[in-house]
């Protein structure tokens, strides 16, 4: 069997060798169909366009990506072809959850906020979850959007929520209703207008998909923007086609972004405009990549019956029971990064592969 890995997944090498006859590690924009030609597994992440063009006439069966999302794999093109497709959901989620509460508790100092504030959390997934339950802790009123999420009375398809679609797989449900203190979570959530009405932060936390009952492309648009009643602060860790940047720009208010339309190609005036700003790494934790390599290598195990032992995260897979401001604000500093981006924009990707894997709270 051949392998092929994205050179960059972390906590990979040295685990394959022993069961498979090549296992070949090559950056992610260099992995092209004459790599993958005669290999049956791909390993990836979000940099490598998985379709047709890359896959046609290959003998992959087998990707995985370490990362949560899939916009980079052609879901479609893979079920046609009985190609095997699993991905790493929640993995880097309390990393994510991290940037996120670190960018707001600067926001607040440096705005020198003293009253209590509310947080509208857009998508109640992995991370979501862990942001509303942080927020509460840190004394935030929370309010939660989710349609999907409603929908299904209280019950989650993760595939769904990360738009994953496992080809060979069977779609299954997660009750995440215990990490909330509402003893029923669908009537916690709330419409986007009364996000919009009473909340003064809002974040972000949904795949992206274009159709299907609640298409999220542009959800944070030039409608939704004016509708904002009191919102000060715009969040998005999400993906960067969730709010349209070129509106962004035009907003009164702060912006905090990790994901961006057109990166690593990044807007200049977006990027002078934010208040935060960081090269797509706020689910780059060490503990995140652990999970993600470690949930990738599992899969494997699964499929071809073999005992590969991956490193292990030390830290939960849910992120800290309890958080404080300290806490946070010592575990990690957004603005570095940001004046590191600011001052360098042009090497967004290169700071992104080799962003210093930092430590969850």
């Amino acid at each position: 069997m051949k392998i092929v890995a994205d050179s960059k997944i972390p906590y990979l090498k040295g685990l394959l060798e022993p069961v498979a006859q090549e296992v070949l590690y090559v950056p992610g924009g260099e992995i092209n169909s004459d790599v993958v030609r005669d290999a049956q597994v791909l390993l990836t992440r979000t940099r490598t366009r998985c379709d047709s063009k890359l896959l046609e006439g290959s003998a992959v069966e087998f990707i995985g990506t370490a990362t949560i999302g899939t916009d980079h794999i052609d879901l479609d093109y893979c079920r046609s072809r009985g190609i095997k497709v699993v991905n790493a959901p929640g993995c880097n989620a309390p990393a994510v959850a991290q940037w996120v509460h670190a960018s707001i508790l600067q926001w607040v100092k440096v705005c020198k906020i003293d009253r209590q504030l509310t947080l509208g959390v857009v998508g109640v997934g992995h991370v979501g979850s862990i942001v509303a339950r942080w927020a509460r802790q840190l004394g935030f009123r929370v309010l939660l959007n989710d349609p999907p999420l409603a929908e299904g009375a209280g019950v989650v398809d993760r595939d769904r929520e990360s738009g994953v679609d496992v080809v060979g797989q069977s779609r299954t449900g997660s009750d995440i209703s215990s990490l909330f203190p509402e003893k029923s979570l669908p009537s916690s959530l709330h419409p986007l207008s009364l996000l919009q009405q009473e909340c003064d932060i809002i974040t972000f936390h949904t795949p992206l998909t274009r159709d299907g009952d609640y298409p999220t492309w542009h959800l944070c648009d030039e409608a939704f923007l004016n509708g904002l009643k009191r919102c000060r602060l715009i969040i998005n860790a999400a993906r960067g086609a969730v709010c349209d940047n070129e509106v962004l720009l035009r907003w009164h208010g702060d912006i905090a972004l990790d994901c961006w339309e057109g990166e690593p190609a990044i807007n200049a005036e977006l990027l002078d405009k934010a208040f935060v700003a960081t090269p797509h790494i706020a689910g780059y934790s060490l503990q995140g990549k652990q999970r993600g390599t470690a949930m990738i290598v599992e899969a494997l195990n699964r499929q071809y019956g073999w005992n590969i032992k991956p490193v292990q995260a030390a830290k939960p897979f849910c992120g800290a029971e309890h958080v404080s401001p300290r806490a946070i604000l010592d575990s990690y500093d957004p603005l570095a990064d940001t004046a590191l981006l600011k001052s360098s924009p042009e090497t967004f990707e290169s700071q992104r592969n080799s962003y210093n894997l930092r430590h969850e709270v």
